[in-house]
This record gives structure tokens, sequence and C-alpha cells, in this order.
């Protein structure tokens, strides 16, 4: 092993030495099991006051995507008063008042749905940022008590959007509709707006009565959205990235209507911000963090992050956290233009659960990864059933992973531990704003622009191209008669991609969309030798 503390009363040593509290929000970040040494804080404080300097200048106001010329401001939703402008300290408070304001009104049945009653359903409408931080915070903060029940479209699977309808079966009357995307221009929302606005039509409803939009001012969507009369329109600010958009009107909106504290999701925010302000590494926990990935992952990311929360109203986290990670530092070039394949690798479940899974490989295979604990305390609001004398399920739970962090650690795996009092609206605010802070510092550290993602265009543009060969190859089936087989038809186009012509007829033909059938005779070949029709 590397590690310089094996043995218990080393480890408690360690322990002590590098424990990082914030009393404030009540977090303490355990990095003891990580095999640093002080030599490389040391080496890398020069690096980390660089880093603070650029996010004291982030905060304050610069250029931080140089692609779209934007602000990054996610920081000023929770503290407005630290905007560089008093327009945008006025555009945060006021979308905070106007979305707390309508949320009011549809609690109170003021704004009613077409046909009368109150609304009590909740179906949002997003991708990528738009639906993974809802998603997470409406599974992490659901009780019985919520005023509405959210359901989501967060793809452009047919399927997936019919179960979803299902659910809403007889009660799209009284279901409110939140649509979200900056541009408007989202394929995948567009297409879930679209189902929505079919499945209110059959049920004899004016979809325009049941919906709201979420959408950068003047985009295609806010002009769809006045031109139809829809109930209400918010913006999504320009300075504003949708994987850092949850403390904004993207995020607010639906946990506000579902009956979640949002305040308290901004205030603990707030209070972590300030604790990560401080330019004292040892006392800063997102510096911390960024710290320990760069150096398990020797600042290339050479291990992958795996999230174990230990509660499962947390199982969401990982997926979120995949898009705030991977999005904001997978990148091909550095900012000096140096091709470097930057990024961390993200995956995760819940805790115990994954003891009964991939706990087996962490221990005893591949050592390509560091685990991150996260650890709340409290376990509900009642006293627990003894399961054993003197344990309770939650004595379990706790059990379990501080077995298996010992066991991990014990065969060379490494890990941190994060610990917060209990899940509630204030501490998932702190673990967003943990997050965020430590995937701007780690960007820093290794030299790459985290706020614009340049990978994500690219598949969206090369999705466009296969849309665009799918419209030539219909237009190919309908003038010309007879069945011609994949290679036949892409010569006849002409296209080159001959596989990507295979693939589009043959998801037509498994359709009845565009009329296209795959030749009789042919059902039972592969479809390297079937003949399609239309």
């Amino acid at each position: 092993m590397t590690t310089t503390a094996t043995t218990a009363g080393g480890l408690w040593e360690r322990y002590q030495k590098y424990l990082c509290v914030v009393e404030s929000v009540g977090l303490r970040l355990d990095i003891s099991r990580i095999h640093f040494t002080d030599e490389f804080l040391a080496k890398m404080e020069p690096a980390m006051q660089r880093a603070y300097a650029a996010m004291d200048a982030l905060e304050a106001g610069a250029i931080a995507n140089p692609d779209e010329k934007r602000q990054v401001g996610h920081y000023w939703l929770r503290d407005s008063s630290r905007a560089p402008t008093a327009e945008l300290r006025r555009d945060v408070d006021d979308t905070l008042r106007d979305l707390l304001a309508f949320t009011t009104d549809i609690h109170a049945g003021k704004i009613q749905p077409e046909k009368g009653g109150q609304f009590v359903r909740l179906l949002v409408i997003g991708i990528g940022g738009s639906a993974l931080g809802p998603e997470f915070v409406a599974s992490a903060l659901t009780s019985p008590h919520d005023r509405m029940t959210p359901h989501f479209f967060d793809n452009t699977d047919p399927d997936g959007m019919d179960r979803t309808l299902s659910q809403l079966d007889g009660r799209l009357d009284e279901t409110l509709t939140v649509v979200i995307s900056k541009s408007g221009g989202t394929k995948e929302t567009r297409n879930g707006m679209l189902e929505a606005r079919q499945a209110y039509q059959r049920a004899g409803l004016d979809f325009a009565k049941h919906a709201v939009a979420v959408t950068g001012r003047g985009s295609e969507l806010d002009r769809y959205a006045t031109e139809h009369g829809w109930l209400k329109r918010l913006p999504m600010f320009d300075w504003i990235g949708g994987r850092t958009s949850e403390l904004s009107a993207v995020g607010l909106l639906p946990a506000a209507l579902q009956g979640i504290d949002v305040k308290a999701m901004l205030d603990g925010a707030r209070a972590v911000d300030e604790a990560t302000r401080l330019h004292h590494t040892q006392r800063n926990p997102a510096a911390l963090l960024a710290l320990m990935w760069h150096f398990v992952g020797d600042g290339q990311g050479k291990k992958d992050m795996v999230v174990l929360p230990y509660r499962d109203r947390l199982e969401l986290f990982s997926r979120y956290l995949q898009q705030l990670v991977m999005e904001s530092l997978g990148k091909e070039r550095d900012l000096d233009g140096k091709v470097v394949h930057q990024g961390i690798a993200v995956y995760g479940n819940k805790g115990s659960t994954d003891q009964h899974a991939y706990v087996q490989q962490l221990r005893d295979g591949v050592n390509n990864f560091f685990v991150t604990f996260i650890q709340t305390l409290h376990d509900r609001d009642h006293a627990s059933l003894e399961t054993d004398p003197g344990a309770t399920s939650g004595d379990y739970l706790n059990g379990f992973l501080l077995g298996t962090r010992r066991a991990l650690y014990e065969n060379d795996r490494q890990s941190l531990t994060i610990t917060l009092p209990k899940v509630d609206a204030r501490t998932v605010g702190v673990l967003i704003a943990l997050y965020e802070r430590a995937v701007g510092f780690y960007g820093q550290l290794v030299n790459i622009n985290a706020y614009h993602q340049p990978g994500v265009e690219a598949g969206k543009k090369a999705a466009t191209d296969v849309l665009s060969l799918q419209a030539k190859v219909l237009a190919y089936l309908g003038s010309h008669k007879g069945a011609q087989s994949a290679t036949e038809i892409a010569a006849g186009l002409p296209s080159d991609d001959v596989e990507a012509v295979l693939h589009i007829l043959e998801h037509a033909a498994a359709n009845p969309d565009h009329g296209v059938v795959r030749d009789p005779a042919d059902l039972r070949k592969s479809p390297l030798g079937a003949t399609y029709r239309r």
C-alpha cells in the first residue's frame, strides 16, 4: 500500500488532522482515507490560490465562457447582492418573488385548471440540466405533505412518455405542465411538449390553460408561450448553464410547486458558498474535494468517482453529478489549446444496495476508482424498531457504510466521506453548492474551461444530420417503386453512410408512422439482406 497511515491509531491521527468541518451547515468532510501527503498539499497550494482568484473573478462577473461571451453566475442565485450590476440583482430577486407568488396562487387555487378545481399534479418537461436537477430534488425531498405530485418527461422516448401519461390518465384536468428549455429549440423538450399538448387535446383540454414556460427571454418557446396565452413564463438567465441551473427557476419552480422549502435550499447553498470562498485550503471543503480528485487521478482523471450515498433519498444524486462533473470536466483541450482529454467518470447508486451489487469488484477487482461515501446521521422523525437487541435498521445502514469503507481501505481502495445531519431542503442545497464549487476549482487546477460543452453541441449536430438523412431516405422510398436494400437505397440517394441508412430503415419499418415496411419474405433474415419499400 502507498498509504502513510495503515494502522487504526495512525488513521485516527490522520482523521483528526485533516477533518474539515463547516459548522454553519453541519457538514463534515473526511479525506483521511485518500493517500495524499503534506508535501502534495504544499506543492498544490500555489495552484489552489490561483483557483481561488479565478473563482473570485468569476463571481465578480468575469467572462467564463469565451465561446459564447457569457458570464457564469449561478452563485448570484442564492445571494443576489454579489451580482455585479443592479440589473442582474433585480432579475434574480424579481424572478424569485414572481415564482413564489405564482406558486402561492396555484396552491391557494387562485390560478385554476381550465375546468376548475385545483392543480394537484405536475408534469415537468425538460432534458439534461432541465430535468436531472429537478428529478433529484423531487425524489430527495418528497413527503406525504407534497402539495403537488411531480411527473417527468426527461427524454424523447415515446414509450417513456406513454408510461408517464398512463400515470396521469384521467387526471390531466388537474395537471400543470412546466416546459423548461433555455433556447426553446431543444428537440427532446420540444417533442415532449408536442406529445403533452396532444394528450391534453385528446382529453378535451386546452394545453395553454395548463402550461408554464421556463425559458430564455425572447426564445422560440418564450414566443410560443406568449402567442398561445400560457399561464406563466419565467426566465432562464443567459448566464446560467443547464448543469448549474437547479437553484434557478429551472429547479426552484418545480420544487416550490411540489411543496418543497426552496428558501431553505437557497439558504444551504448560500452558507456553503460562504464557506468555500475561504482561501484557507484545509478549511475549505470544496477546495479539498478538488484536490483529492486531482491526487487520486494524477490530475488526469485516471480513476473513476463512485458516489455511494447511504440514504434512499439520495439515490439520484450520482445521476445529477454525472452531468455536473462529466459535462464540466470532460474536455479535449485545455485553456491553452493543448489536447489533454480531461474528465472524471462518475457512477453510483446507493448504499447498502450496492454492497450486493458492485462492491465486490470495488474491493477485489481492478483498482481504477475512488469512493465518495455520503453519510446522513438522522434516520427518521420517530423512534425506530429494534431489529436486533440494541440495533435498528438505521444502525445497520450506518454499520454497512463504516464496514464497507473499512473493507475497501484495508485493500488499498481510497475513499472520502461527506457527513451531513439529515436529508432536508437545506442539506440538498448544501450538496448542490459544494459540488458546483468543487467542479469549478478542479477545472482551474487542470487548466480547462468547466463552463462550456462543445462535445454536446457536436452530438446535437450529428443527430440533426441523421434526421436530415432520414428525410432523404423516406423521400427516396416514396418516389421509387419496389423493395430495395439499404445498400441500393444509399447508392440511389447517394449517401456513403450505408449503416445509418440501414438503421433508419429498420426503425422506420418497426413503427407505423412513415409507412415503411420490410419485404415479408425478409422478416426472418438479417437486416443485411432485407429489402424495404414504402
